[in-house]
């Protein structure tokens, strides 16, 4: 121990706001008596029980290890699929599907519409062929699929399960999740196609489908993620995702569902940004909050109704194209904060992203994250290593009592769908994005490389470069999918679709049925919109 000269020795505080990304004031120091009002036994309890604040399983990652699930896709269905079966051979655990824009947006890849965007965000998917040679020589049995996919989430869920029966799969034992989020597209994303009481419909016709033959499969994955990739708080994120959940939630029971049938196959997706200790009280917030509201407001019974089970995403907005190799850096210190959160399932970032598609070597990196995570740290080696601390303890009451209010507001302007299309939601985020935009760029917000220790380089070598061909070789796989297949069938379950969308029998069953017989997705949007017409951007002046 150094000597002081007998003198105190006396640290300054840095000059600069000690608040949390939200803008949440931070105190020196916390103890016991900054929780007013906290009753243990309520708030938090033990791990696997409820409110589940400590997580949702009582072993949490000393029985099994997060699901280890990598967002990949791109190009076509081919280079897909061996991308997935080389992450597969990893230690991949789980597959994460990314689409391209057409598919999200319900267009074939020969409409004009898609020209210039097919495969580069996603992979391009449109028909049963497609969707058979993206899994091909991976079982559906025993490989769960997270499909990030909303306005046309019911024609890939259809396309998926025929493929499972063209395996011989027993459809009781395939799980995976379709994202199936509709309202934060209106809020933060745009990839919408339907107006928003259509596309309802078309969510709980999946969950009222799924409980009888697809028991396995989460129905919905709520989406807290695009909203905090578009600017808002940690509990904005909790607040519009909870929000949007009673939305759904309702939906469903108006259909004459009973929520202990569905409830339990609601699952979450939230992003995970850079205030590190914020996040895992966000985790745990959210967990907390959600199990009140289904227990109390819904009348819930079963505690797996009550369970909030996640996936979680480290933060793309947080990287950077300058110095990409610090990007590295920020994905593990946030899967460690979703790991410490109680996430089940994670996806972490490449650290090339901010410049293009990830190549193969940026997403082995990206998954070794996680496993040095998992096997070397022994972050899962206690069932809640953050339990008792005091700001820990503290933000998840603070974080929890902001996104109540949130949920509060939007319930008295007649709930999320209401408040969406009053533009609500839509305005808090850009309040706080130009907010967080502001302290950017007047250093009161450092990101290490953009505004300070700024330090040029070239740009990395071997990112992934978008194949310019493959539009073309599309158009011309549907043209002979098209010139192959029974047109008088694929006409006649098209029409029996479009005439059931003028009533109220469920669409699934009648999707299946087209796409078996080889109807396109954008066959199937086109007699959709023909029903049900499109939803249009709000532009105010």
């Amino acid at each position: 121990m150094a000597a002081d000269n007998g003198k105190t020795s006396r640290r300054v505080e840095r000059d600069v706001p000690f608040e949390t990304s939200s803008g949440r004031p931070v105190q020196g120091v916390y103890g016991p008596g900054d929780r007013d009002g906290f009753d243990e036994l309520r708030d938090l309890g033990f791990p696997g029980e409820y409110p589940f604040t400590r997580g949702v399983q009582p072993t949490m990652y000393r029985g099994r290890f997060w699901t280890m699930r990598q967002y990949a896709g791109f190009s076509d269905a081919e280079e897909s699929n061996r991308r997935y079966k080389y992450l597969l051979s990893q230690g991949q655990t789980g597959l994460s599907v990314a689409f391209d824009l057409p598919t999200q947006i319900g267009y074939d890849p020969d409409d004009e519409m898609a020209e210039g965007e097919v495969g580069k965000v996603g992979v391009s998917i449109c028909s049963l062929e497609d969707m058979e040679t993206l899994f091909r020589d991976i079982p559906l049995e025993s490989v769960t699929t997270s499909m990030t996919i909303n306005a046309t989430a019911s024609v890939l869920l259809a396309l998926y399960v025929a493929v499972a029966r063209k395996q011989g799969a027993d459809l009781a034992k395939v799980g995976g999740t379709t994202q199936n989020d509709i309202l934060k597209e209106y809020i933060a994303r745009g990839t919408y196609i339907f107006p928003p009481r259509p596309s309802l419909r078309l969510i709980t016709d999946i969950f009222a489908w799924c409980n009888e033959q697809l028991p396995q499969w989460n129905t919905i994955s709520i989406s807290g993620y695009h909203m905090r990739e578009a600017g808002c708080t940690a509990a904005q994120e909790v607040g519009f995702t909870i929000a949007d959940a009673i939305e759904y939630t309702q939906a469903a029971l108006d259909r004459g569902l009973a929520v202990d049938d569905f409830a339990p196959r609601l699952a979450f997706f939230f992003a995970c940004h850079g205030n590190f200790l914020e996040e895992i009280a966000k985790f745990r917030a959210a967990r907390r909050l959600w199990a009140r509201t289904m227990r109390e407001r819904f009348g819930a019974k079963d505690p797996r109704s009550m369970m909030m089970r996640f996936h979680t995403q480290t933060g793309g907005a947080t990287l950077t194209a300058q110095q990409p190799i610090n990007n590295l850096v920020r994905t593990a210190l946030q899967a460690m904060s979703a790991v410490l959160g109680g996430t089940q399932s994670l996806h972490t970032n490449s650290y090339d992203e901010a410049l293009s598609l990830p190549s193969q070597h940026a997403a082995e990196l990206a998954l070794r994250t996680q496993q040095i995570i998992a096997y070397e740290t022994g972050a899962g080696d206690t069932i809640d290593p953050v339990a008792g601390s005091w700001y820990i303890e503290h933000l998840t009451d603070e974080v929890e009592r902001d996104a109540d209010d949130y949920v509060r507001r939007i319930d008295d302007m007649g709930g999320a769908l209401a408040a969406v299309e009053r533009g609500f939601q839509a305005n808090e985020i850009h309040e706080n994005a130009f907010r967080i935009q502001r302290d950017v760029e007047a250093r009161r917000k450092i990101v290490v490389g953009v505004n300070d220790y700024v330090d040029e380089e070239p740009p990395p070598q071997g990112l992934h470069q978008h194949d310019p061909t493959v539009g073309g070789r599309r158009r011309a796989q549907l043209a002979r999918l098209r010139a192959g297949r029974d047109g008088a069938a694929v006409e006649a379950s098209l029409r029996r679709l479009e005439d059931a969308a003028r009533g109220d029998d469920n669409l699934i069953p009648l999707m299946v049925d087209a796409v078996e017989r080889y109807a396109t997705l954008g066959e199937i949007c086109r007699r959709l919109r023909g029903v049900w017409g499109e939803q249009r951007e709000h532009v105010g002046v």
